[in-house]
């Protein structure tokens, strides 16, 4: 049980680096200095704010790295409970990080844009700030196109966590609603754009609250002790 208890909090601790990671980005970067359909504002935001955006990327490395490292353990953790199901969960938050890293290149180009070379001199400033605002709407749906694979990945994850041994079945409970969030928050802004402001809002409470919970659960706790009848499955793992 030591050895499932230090992968538990590993696991939290790779939790915590996304969660906080994510956090920066969403409020601090992309928040603060993205000006909705305001081109010039929004490129000249990231000009005089230039380190900060920069901090950015770096945290959104950090979230791919650390995504890794979670998914893995999970897959360890919860493999006793059903092998076939962790491999998909393992696989599609895999593939979430994947595609959210490979969309990375997204919103470094606006970097490359105001700090480009002679060859951008054919483009006028206001071409220039009108490519910035395009590489930053394209980045946000690539995060959009992400979630679809995360949103798979936390039902499994919630079924999983909730069939466990090792978590309270509420942990599962609310990462499967925060994985309804998701859902609602891809399929539905790319279905329904005119609610895109709707549906974010109803997605971030619950994928706050169930994800933190969690975190703090793998932190603090770690696991339950399992039933005697499960102990071998875990020592297997």
């Amino acid at each position: 049980m030591n050895s499932v208890k230090k992968t538990a909090h590993m696991t939290g601790l790779f939790y915590l680096a996304i969660f906080f990671a994510n956090f920066f980005v969403f409020i601090f970067v992309s928040g603060s200095l993205n000006v909705a359909g305001d081109a010039a504002a929004t490129a000249v935001n990231i000009q005089a704010s230039e380190s900060l955006y920069r901090s950015g990327v770096v945290s959104y490395l950090i979230v791919f790295l650390s995504e890794i490292g979670a998914t893995i353990l999970l897959y360890k953790l919860l493999t006793p409970v059903n092998k076939t199901l962790s491999l998909m969960m393992m696989a599609t938050r895999l593939m979430q990080a994947a595609v959210h890293a490979a969309n990375l290149i997204n919103f470094i180009f606006p970097l490359v844009l105001l700090n480009g070379g002679d060859y951008l001199t054919s483009f006028a400033p206001d071409q220039i700030n009108s490519l910035v605002l395009l590489f930053t709407d394209v980045h946000y749906y690539g995060v959009l196109v992400s979630e679809a694979f995360f949103a798979v990945s936390l039902f499994l994850l919630g079924y999983l966590v909730y069939k466990s041994d090792l978590f309270p079945g509420i942990l599962g409970i609310m990462l499967a609603i925060a994985g309804a969030g998701y859902v609602l928050d891809s399929f539905g802004i790319f279905l329904l754009p005119q609610y895109q402001a709707l549906f974010a809002n109803i997605m971030i409470a619950p994928a706050i609250i169930a994800e933190l919970s969690f975190t703090l659960w793998l932190l603090i706790k770690g696991v339950h002790t399992p039933k005697v009848e499960s102990r071998q499955a875990v020592a297997a793992a």
